[in-house]
């Protein structure tokens, strides 16, 4: 017993004890069906319902997609795996510019402007004035021009897959979801 006696003498400062964590860092893994090219299904946000091509999977769970916004108005984005359903259609994505994917797949490329843009309250009470629209990144439209050119030229190779892309999906009354095949 001698040797679980109290020490005499204790330090000054307590140090600092880590506290322990439950979670743990997963990397994220991506359904077998979740390849580039793959046409996916939007189920949330803006844009849900609207059939989209799947460029690359990026960290986090992110998917880096396109509508092409020529053929039905989604422009380059990010989503959510899990708010995507893959379709058993494949679109050719070989010819796309490395260096243009590798660039808009970086998180300083989706990063939003710093400061304030006029978000005051005498901004909030100022009658008959419409709020300015905010104008887009020209480098951003080059991407999407440069993204949509290859992949319209591969689109249009298969017969019917622009109309299939440009149109929206819904489910009517009748439908269900999980016993469809996509």
């Amino acid at each position: 017993m001698a040797d679980q006696k109290a020490s005499k003498f204790y330090p000054t400062e307590d140090e600092a004890q880590l506290k322990k964590t439950r979670k743990t860092s997963h990397p994220t893994k991506y359904r077998s069906s979740l390849i580039p090219g793959t046409v996916l299904i939007l189920l949330s946000g803006r844009f849900r319902g609207k059939r989209v091509v799947l460029l690359r999977q990026l960290s986090q769970g992110v998917l880096l997609i396109t509508g092409p916004f020529k053929s039905n108005g989604v422009p380059l984005r990010r989503v959510n795996h899990r708010y995507v359903i893959a379709t058993s259609t494949i679109v050719d994505v070989s010819g796309l510019e490395d260096e243009v994917l590798d660039r808009v797949a970086r998180d300083e490329y989706w990063a939003r402007e710093k400061g304030k843009d006029g978000k005051g309250e005498d901004d909030f009470f100022k009658d008959g004035e419409t709020a300015q629209k905010k104008e887009t990144d020209p480098q951003r439209i080059e991407d999407q021009k440069k993204v949509d050119k290859v992949l319209m030229a591969n689109i249009r190779k298969v017969q019917d897959l622009e109309a299939y892309l440009s149109a929206s999906f819904s489910l009517r009354g009748n439908e269900r979801p999980h016993e469809m095949v996509f």
